[in-house]
């Protein structure tokens, strides 16, 4: 990445007793989309209202192009901030809520400039047609890409963008965030786009910071962080379904689970005697034969492929098999795992026990 456009170095932020934000670290590119993954209470709308400028960070230090941003006012930022809630004036236009933010007091352009600026954005958003009408008689979908519109005909440095698409049906959610990702290309301005959604954080994000508990646990791209999550946490929050995560103990050679059912050699470079191990369900195929036999609990039908779930070394599993295996709950199945796409990480006495 060239000379970040927006860095956060060690930025905390604390309201009384409760830590939102900790020492969390942050760059953006200045073409770049980042996407900020995390659940309800991660500290996202925080981290947002904090780049902006709604809050002021308790620790830490924030610049925007080079330029300690920390003095900056919200205005002097130019941060276009674009929330879930639509959060349109209902008895106006489409139109007058866009010119809205340009009849601003300040800004003082032309009535031609205006109109110029209102147009190329309702066309970029293939809503030229909905211009004159009330915002009251708008859909759902309409009224985000008003709201989108909204932001953008300020053209500002920096767009931030809080879970815009989360009251979306799922079919407009997945049309409408592949138009905004090709409409900040066309834009060519960096954004930051939070979201609790996995799919769109894996198909939306140039990189992704994946954040809990206001820390965050790994920032990467797309690819790096679903093939090689740094904790038990963070592949919990990508991939559909979820990661087969196991508690291994070592015996006789082997890391093996809690019934004694051995799953690989205990390797030099993982010496320790307790491990987690995440296996994606894509990972596994359940063979007509081999070594250790597994029942078959559930199949579901997921449209184009089936999950299994199967009951294997005193442990309950979840593979991903093609649409068309013919598996009868009871079956008898052995599975075989891909091991070399599997990860491990220690695991302490007193973590607690793993979560599937």
């Amino acid at each position: 990445m060239t000379e970040p456009f927006l860095r956060l170095r060690s930025v905390s932020k604390r309201f009384g007793a409760l830590s939102a934000l900790t020492d969390v670290d942050l760059e953006l590119g200045s073409n770049e989309l980042l996407v900020v993954l995390g659940a309800t209470g991660a500290g996202k709308t925080t981290l947002l209202r904090t780049i902006a400028g709604l809050e002021e960070p308790s620790a830490g230090s924030l610049e925007m192009a080079g330029r300690n941003a920390l003095g900056l006012s919200p205005a002097e930022r130019d941060v276009a901030l674009v929330f879930q809630n639509f959060s349109l004036y209902p008895d106006w236009s489409v139109r007058k809520n866009m010119e809205f933010p340009l009849r601003a007091p300040g800004r003082k352009l032309e009535e031609a400039a205006i109109r110029e600026r209102v147009e190329w954005a309702a066309a970029l958003l293939k809503i030229t047609h909905l211009l004159e009408r009330r915002a009251t008689r708008l859909s759902g979908g309409e009224m985000q890409r008003v709201a989108i519109g909204r932001a953008i005909v300020r053209r500002p440095k920096l767009f931030l963008m809080d879970e815009p698409l989360t009251n979306l049906d799922a079919k407009l959610r997945e049309a409408l965030r592949v138009e905004l990702v090709s409409l900040r290309r066309e834009i060519g301005a960096p954004m930051i786009y939070v979201t609790h959604d996995q799919a769109e954080a894996l198909s939306m994000g140039d990189r992704i910071v994946v954040l809990s508990k206001g820390r965050v646990l790994q920032t990467g791209t797309p690819e790096d962080i679903y093939q090689n999550p740094a904790s038990p946490e963070v592949a919990r929050q990508v991939g559909q379904p979820r990661i087969n995560l196991l508690a291994l103990e070592l015996r006789a050679g082997h890391w093996a689970t809690k019934a004694g059912l051995p799953i690989l050699p205990r390797a030099a470079s993982h010496p320790e005697a307790r491990i987690t191990l995440g296996v994606r369900p894509e990972d596994i195929t359940l063979e007509p034969s081999g070594e250790s036999a597994a029942t078959v609990e559930l199949v579901e039908n997921t449209g184009p492929a089936q999950i299994a779930v199967f009951s294997w070394g005193g442990e309950r599993w979840h593979a991903l098999i093609a649409k068309g295996a013919a598996l009868r709950v009871g079956e008898t199945v052995f599975p075989r795992l891909n091991l070399a796409r599997a990860a491990l990480w220690p695991r302490s006495a007193i973590e607690p026990e793993v979560v599937k």
